[in-house]
């Protein structure tokens, strides 16, 4: 594990390289099973099983690791408190931002923001030039912290999310950033 010091150092936090299979990231993921579970587990398609192979088993863990790919947590006093990686997308030069999460109990404290600001230099550091991301229908906060943060809605925002029900965006990074600003 690379421990990697914050830009801002807030309540000793780190932001450290991990993994999806790190003990360390486990608790954040098994929330998100649960968010995912309590967010979409009417959905006759979803259920706490379906959750749990969206988190651990829809991608191997590999594909989270440097070279291609990156999976970074926010350690504050040895407990992960925020996480997400990015793995290589199917388009050229583009990182598919993954499991962005922060503990339920620390939200609202920029958190989310700080991890895809990192996720997004590491991907810049490997050679991305691009990022994609979805979110799920039922996650406004979700879209609203990507909106803010420069990523462009590849749906038409006025239809009906629930319709939609997968909401991607992308951004561009690095230097393909200034040449497409």
């Amino acid at each position: 594990m690379t421990i990697i010091p914050t830009t801002t150092q807030i309540h000793d936090d780190w932001i450290v390289t991990s993994s999806p299979m790190d003990p360390l990231a486990r608790p954040l993921l098994e929330a998100l099973i649960g968010e995912y579970s309590a967010r979409y587990g009417d959905l006759a398609e979803f259920d706490q099983d379906a959750a749990r192979e969206e988190v651990y088993g829809r991608y191997a863990s590999d594909r989270f690791l440097p070279p291609h790919g990156n999976f970074l947590l926010i350690v504050r006093n040895g407990e992960a408190i925020a996480g997400g990686g990015f793995m290589p997308h199917e388009e050229t030069d583009t990182a598919e931002l993954k499991r962005i999460w922060t503990a339920a109990h620390l939200r609202r404290q920029g958190l989310a923001r700080r991890i895809v600001f990192a996720l997004e230099d590491a991907a810049i550091r490997q050679g991305y030039r691009r990022i994609f991301l979805t979110t799920g229908f039922r996650q406004p906060e979700a879209s609203a912290l990507y909106k803010r943060l420069g990523y462009t809605p590849l749906y038409d925002p006025k239809a009906d999310p629930a319709v939609l029900m997968t909401l991607p965006f992308a951004k561009a990074i690095g230097d393909n950033a200034a040449v497409l600003a």
